[in-house]
């Protein structure tokens, strides 16, 4: 193997400037055995480049030839099967599996340990062993023959170090001194040994001479020592003496120390004396407040608040350990805890009597409110009240029992308060929207029933439920037929609120600012009244107790605000919010059904009051959001704008019906649907009132609805029709919607204006083409059976040669058309035309110039189609362009 590695070495590696560290005979696995060697090398120059390389014996000579070379940074894991036993066996992971079979287990483990140690010293790099003992990744390296040349280069090449200046000049010098040390170096090397034996000699004999130095030391040594003892037996002599001294002392000490504890101890108790005496002694003046202080006046509510306060810190004093088994301390603590349920039960009773007081108070003023549509000021209620606000915390830190029975007592009062006024206000809300009353009738102090307001609304609508006069006139539907009309009855919630007289506008108008008006007295009433609660009850710095929980949905009637715990700890509601929100929801439990009712009694007037009601709802809640999302308000009016808004889709669903049931006359020409004119009215009013609105969205969702049905309807009623061409209802009628839709500059419906300007644009060339075949009748024919031949195959020069369509049939056609008989066939047309037109949407001239345009394109149509089949011939039309044009503009001037 070693003669292997040297052949290697000098035919293959030298001339490439490499260096073989390892050997290793191998074949492949499990196919015919082709040995070869794989061999780790390195190149000579930096920076070092290490591979494994594949060499095998060429097949035309004895000679070695490098057939693969893998460089071993590309090297992933090396595999040596078992790590345990002997298996001549491993895998090399590079682009892919090797699987190898080595000639002896010494040279595979050789091998695997001279690449580990490679890649240790010139990679670094992370290749996984697998299966290879631990041994051989050690960096002291194992005898054996491949492994001491690898080894043996790398030690060489680590031991190595170059001369410096001075051993170089040593040594030149030296060999100066022998001229013969490059000629003869067994002489030389003999020389060295004598001078070397001479040097041992001097070294030996200046160890002997130093032997009496030695002995002058060791006995300076004995000297030292015995010095050493004498000063050893003066310190014993001295500790014997401090020994008396150090007892003396320690007596002391003790007595210090007890004098110390003694001291102490008086300090601590002085202390805790001084604690217990400014921390739990109340006032004389703080006591009287509290007993017998006056609760009616500003001053006496500072007084009982402040002692109130003083009151709270003595007991919630935290007592050091100890204190509560003095009977000095339970003593207080009792005396604090009578005086806290003495006070805590005279704040509960006075404020009882001040709700009750200032409901009667408030009651007293609703005769004033009665006739206008304005609500009660709570501010001076609420500005009394306030004062009493910072004793309600107390109390509520304090006794959270009658704090609760005094939030129940509250809105008992006050819900039956509002419930009046609100009542009330609805009422005349209602009245006025209705714009009736019995003359001379006076508005009672109390509230009127809700069903007399019923009775009251009813009968201005009528037993059926409608409402009838001038205000309710209602839009007939069915195309009225000469001298009989038919009527339509329908509810309000029909398209027959559309009409746009000045009457209806008048009434919208006046709605709008009613329901405005509503709105803008209930939103402060409701804000101003959450804010009073918030204040009053100190319910933004109250945190629930943790892992309490509460049912938002729990009833409120009971005014079950917190229920116990059987430690007695009330369990409170798990946010302030949610608290505040129950709260005004028990005081204000009549506003949604009262604004739901006042929104029925709207949509019964006129259904596209829905309109103003949700543009009006949605900015009302848009913001109250903006203030609190979570709020009662916000709450309330999102509930009552689901009303609204499905009010507006039944509005909307209920237009789309009566689209789809119209009935047309057979008798009379459509013209413009009615339908059609009801969206224009419909989109502008809409377009007013949504203006810069927050819900624009559902509009225009209304829209798509609308404008595709009134599309599906018009063309029903033009395929329907029998008196008017379809192409004209269709012409007219989407006219009529793209200039409506060209005005009000819809955004949403830009595709509906294209399509809708696209099918007038169809039908009216529909409808010219279909009207001028009827002029020409015989001409028209004529030429379609000439351009019909042609599409068979028949040359065009040749079709002059067929029986029924040759020079003479022409000759004979055309003398039927003279120009007189072709300006009364066009002045027939122009009254035709006429009758089919509706005057409303004025297009007659629109059409009549269309029809004009393709007589002339049809003309020179004629005279193309003639120079073609009839070449030579010299026949033309007995009328000219400008007879065409002379002819149209007289008819038109005629008529």
């Amino acid at each position: 193997m070693t003669a292997i590695k040297h052949a290697l070495q000098r035919d293959i590696f030298t001339p490439n400037d490499e260096r073989l560290l390892s050997i290793v005979n191998v074949c492949k696995a499990g196919k015919k055995k082709r040995n070869c060697f794989l061999c780790a090398t390195v190149t000579t120059e930096r920076p070092v480049q290490v591979n494994v390389v594949k060499v095998k014996k060429s097949d035309k000579g004895d000679f070695y030839k490098r057939q693969t070379a893998w460089a071993l940074r590309d090297l992933a894991v090396v595999d040596a099967k078992d790590a345990v036993k002997e298996n001549p066996e491993f895998d090399l992971h590079f682009d892919k599996v090797y699987k190898w079979v080595a000639s002896s287990t010494v040279e595979k483990n050789t091998f695997i340990s001279c690449i580990w140690k490679l890649n240790q010293r010139y990679l670094r790099k992370k290749i996984d062993f697998t299966n290879v003992s631990s041994q051989l990744l050690e960096e002291s390296v194992p005898s054996g023959e491949n492994q001491s040349v690898a080894g043996g280069d790398e030690e060489a090449v680590d031991e190595y170090q170059e001369l410096n200046a001075r051993e170089e000049q040593d040594i030149e010098i030296m060999m100066e001194g022998c001229e013969y040390a490059i000629s003869n170096a067994e002489a030389f090397a003999e020389k060295l040994s004598r001078e070397l034996q001479v040097l041992d000699g001097a070294n030996i004999q200046s160890i002997m001479a130093s032997e009496k130095q030695v002995n002058i030391l060791m006995k300076l040594l004995d000297e030292a020592l015995k010095e050493v003892d004498q000063i050893e037996i003066k310190l014993s002599s001295y500790e014997e003496m401090l020994q008396s001294v150090k007892e003396q002392m320690d007596q002391i000490s003790e007595s210090n120390h007890l004098i110390h504890l003694s001291n102490t101890n008086n300090v601590k108790l002085l202390s805790e004396i001084e604690f217990l005496v400014n921390h739990m002694d109340l006032a004389k003046g703080h006591i009287k407040a509290l007993q017998e202080g006056d609760l009616t006046s500003s001053r006496g509510i500072e007084a009982c608040t402040n002692a109130a306060d003083a009151l709270l810190q003595c007991m919630n004093v935290a007592l050091r350990p100890g204190h509560d088994m003095l009977h000095a301390v339970k003593q207080q603590q009792q005396r604090f805890s009578d005086l806290r349920e003495q006070f805590a039960r005279r704040l509960a009773s006075h404020l009882n009597s001040v709700f009750v007081q200032q409901g009667h108070d408030q009651s007293s003023t609703l005769a004033q409110h009665s006739v206008e549509l304005t609500l009660p000021n709570h501010h001076p209620f609420h500005r009394d009240l306030l004062r009493y606000a910072k004793l309600m915390e107390w109390l509520k830190n304090t006794d959270y029992g009658k704090y609760e029975g005094l939030t129940k007592n509250y809105m008992d009062y006050l819900s039956r308060l509002y419930e009046r006024e609100i009542k009330d206000f609805f009422e005349v809300a209602k009245i006025k929207m209705t714009g009736t009353t019995k003359e001379g009738k006076k508005f009672a102090t109390l509230p009127r029933k809700e069903s007399a307001v019923k009775q009251e609304t009813e009968s201005l609508h009528g037993s059926s439920g409608k409402l009838t006069g001038s205000t309710s006139s209602l839009n007939k539907l069915s195309v009225q037929s000469s001298g009989n009309r038919r009527s339509q009855s329908s509810s309000l919630l029909d398209m027959g609120n559309m009409s746009a007289s000045d009457l209806d506008v008048a009434d919208r108008t006046k709605f709008d600012k009613i329901f405005e008006q509503v709105l803008s007295e209930l939103e402060p009433l409701c804000l101003a009244e959450q804010d009073f609660i918030s204040k009053f009850f100190k319910l933004q710095q109250h945190q629930g107790i943790p892992g309490s929980t509460t049912n938002e949905a729990e009833e409120m009637d009971g005014g079950n605000l917190s229920r116990s715990y059987p430690s007695g700890v009330p369990q409170t509601i798990s946010s302030e919010k949610d608290m505040i929100r129950q709260m005004m929801t028990k005081i204000f439990r009549c506003i949604e059904p009262e604004l739901n009712n006042l929104i029925a009694l709207g949509d019964k007037i006129d259904s596209f009051n829905s309109l103003y009601m949700l543009v009006k709802m949605s900015h009302h809640v848009w913001t109250a959001q903006n203030v609190d999302p979570a709020s009662f308000l916000s709450t309330t009016l999102g509930n009552v704008l689901v009303t609204v808004k499905r009010n507006f889709d039944k509005c909307i669903s209920n237009q789309m019906k009566q689209m789809d049931e119209v009935k047309i006359s057979k008798k009379s020409k459509v013209g413009i649907l009615p339908f059609v004119a009801e969206f224009e009215e419909f989109a502008a009013l809409a377009e007013s009132i949504f203006k810069n609105a927050e819900r624009r969205g559902d509009l225009d969702k209304a829209y798509i609805k609308l404008i595709r049905a009134v599309f599906v309807s018009v063309e029903k009623v033009a395929n329907e029709s029998q008196k008017t061409p379809r192409d004209v209802v269709m012409m007219e009628n989407f006219h009529h919607i793209f200039a409506t839709l060209s005005r009000l500059k819809i955004s949403c419906l830009e595709a509906e204006k294209k399509e809708a300007k696209q099918k007038y644009t169809d039908h009216l060339q529909s409808y010219v083409i279909y009207s001028l075949g009827q002029p020409l009748e015989k001409l028209n024919h004529f030429f379609e059976g000439v351009e019909a031949r042609v599409a068979q195959g028949i040359r065009e020069e040749e079709v002059s040669y067929q029986l029924a369509f040759n020079k003479q049939e022409l000759r004979k056609v055309i003398k039927e058309y003279p120009g007189k008989e072709v300006k009364k066939g066009l002045d027939n047309l122009y009254k035709k035309v006429d009758k089919h037109l509706c005057e409303e949407e004025n297009l007659l001239q629109v059409v009549w110039h269309s029809m004009q345009d393709e007589f002339i394109r049809q003309y020179k149509h004629f005279e193309g189609l003639i120079a073609r089949c009839y070449p030579g011939s010299g026949i033309t039309m007995e009328f000219t362009i400008q007879d065409i044009l002379d002819y149209c503009s007289s008819i038109a001037q005629s008529h």
